[in-house]
């Protein structure tokens, strides 16, 4: 069993423990690791995270420029033509549910706040096609607050991790936010998701590149 501080005493928080070395691990191997989407502001940050759902960050960073460059804000947004919108995010994939979410959510940033741009998590699942997770893509980045962002690597690379036991997202985060202090919690989600990303794939996890490997119940068995 792993020790604390006093040579030989057994920890009394082996799994906490051992989610700090997880966390510093990753860190080390991802100094870079942060949100990949092209965003100027926390509006732009929202529609970008609403068009990424069941889509690569670079076929949203390939789309983006050109519906921002339309439709800046809030604002301008909620009086887009539903087509239009259809028409300019059709390559992210289920584009007439999306074109819906991006319209309603600004509609409701219009209506619901006044133009303000929320920033709690209670306000943000108000708006229409929001969830926890790209709700706190947002409040992570754009504001700085603790946000665990349980994406599609977050929730495998805990699960082979044995960090969480649940695939239910909202699950896996009340699960990691128990193991971590709050400061750890939006770094260590982008340390998640670039090691999903590079190295702990879903297919063929690379076990033998892995800087985690020795933290892992599940190392090899993918592989």
């Amino acid at each position: 069993m792993r020790t604390s501080g006093n040579a030989g005493k057994p920890s009394e928080h082996p799994e906490k423990d051992r989610a700090r070395e997880i966390r510093r691990a990753l860190a080390a191997a991802y100094p870079d690791a942060r949100c990949m989407l092209d965003h100027e502001g926390p509006f732009q940050l929202l529609i970008a995270t609403i068009l990424a759902a069941q889509c690569t960050d670079e076929r949203v960073n390939l789309t983006t420029p050109a519906l921002f460059a339309r439709f800046p804000d809030a604002a301008s947004m909620a009086a887009a033509e539903p087509e239009v919108l259809e028409g300019l995010v059709r390559s992210t994939g289920f584009y007439r549910s999306k074109a819906k979410s991006v319209l309603g959510a600004s509609k409701a940033i219009m209506d619901r706040f006044g133009g303000r741009f929320p920033d709690v998590m209670e306000d943000l699942l108000r708006l229409p096609g929001v969830g926890r997770k790209t709700a706190n893509v947002v409040l992570g980045t754009c504001f700085g607050k603790p946000a665990l962002i349980v994406d599609t690597h977050v929730r495998r690379v805990t699960g082979r991790l044995g960090l969480a036991s649940s695939e239910d997202p909202d699950r896996i985060e009340e699960e990691l936010a128990a193991l971590l202090p709050e400061s750890d919690w939006t770094l260590f989600s982008h340390g998640l998701t670039f090691h999903g990303r590079r190295v702990c794939a879903a297919r063929k996890p690379r076990c033998g590149d892995c800087t985690v490997a020795t933290l892992c119940p599940s190392r090899g068995k993918d592989a």
